[in-house]
């Protein structure tokens, strides 16, 4: 399956998120193609097409499926998803420097 592009206003929210993040050791990087945040060698969030996906655990993992589009992220479209891992719609843009936060601390414990 080839990785959707993402349009420019995904892609500068996607960046604006990871400068503001640098200075706690967050850097952009790719995986499997699509951009992703890291802390360390773990990734905790990446840009899928114009939405995003976080990498999540209790509570914050239930709270973003909630979120109206949000689903769990499977980049392969075969019914195999990362069950840790929430797409995020842009829709709900201005959610997701709160979830990528979540989504640090989590992989960072």
């Amino acid at each position: 399956m080839e990785m959707p592009k993402p349009d420019e206003r995904a892609m500068a929210r996607f960046e604006d998120i990871g400068e503001s993040m640098a200075g706690r050791g967050v850097f952009v990087s790719r995986m499997f193609g699509m951009p992703c945040l890291k802390t360390g060698t773990r990734v905790f969030a990446g840009l899928y097409g114009s939405a995003m996906t976080f990498k999540l655990g209790p509570p914050g993992h239930g709270q973003a499926l909630k979120l109206k589009g949000a689903e769990l992220f499977d980049p392969s479209g075969m019914g195999r998803a990362m069950k840790e891992w929430v797409v995020v719609p842009a829709a709900h843009a201005k959610r997701w420097a709160e979830l990528a936060e979540r989504a640090r601390k989590y992989v960072a414990d």
